[in-house]
């Protein structure tokens, strides 16, 4: 459905304007989605980018700055989502022996389980979600890769 269709408005006189409304709106939908998948695992979408970028780091402590640096929606707190990911015992918090100001995170045998539960969901959504081909889909990561210049 076009997005003329989805938000009920007329023509775009600007296809710049198109396409940042466009991009906006699609984010949204992604989000509210995906976070039907998060939610019986009583998770977030920034939680779980958080428990991602904490595996793709395993065995290796991260720092909160470290994390907050690596997320994908850059105004997340970093600090609260790995306090509530502490309290579901997903991630650990340990003070960082070289700095003592900083603080270590680690993601838990949980949380590590967790992810691997989801991994063939989150795959399944994402191909199901792009009505896409795989070449198209190479086309897209390449266009919004430019778009960021």
């Amino acid at each position: 459905m076009k997005i003329e269709e989805e938000i009920r408005q007329k023509p775009f006189k600007d296809v710049y304007n198109k396409a940042v409304v466009n991009l906006l709106y699609t984010h949204s939908y992604l989000v509210t989605r995906q976070s039907k998948i998060f939610k019986p695992f009583d998770l977030s979408p920034e939680q779980y980018n958080v428990l991602r970028i904490l595996r793709g780091q395993h065995p290796s402590p991260i720092t909160v700055s470290s994390i907050q640096d690596r997320m994908l929606n850059k105004m997340s707190n970093a600090s609260r989502l790995v306090e509530k990911l502490k309290v579901k015992g997903m991630v650990n918090r340990t003070e960082c022996a070289e700095d003592r100001r900083q603080v270590d995170i680690t993601i838990t045998e949980k949380g590590l389980a967790v992810l691997k539960e989801l991994e063939e969901e989150v795959k399944k959504f994402n191909k199901d979600t792009l009505h896409l081909t795989e070449a198209e889909v190479e086309t897209l990561n390449e266009l919004l890769d430019k778009l960021r210049g």
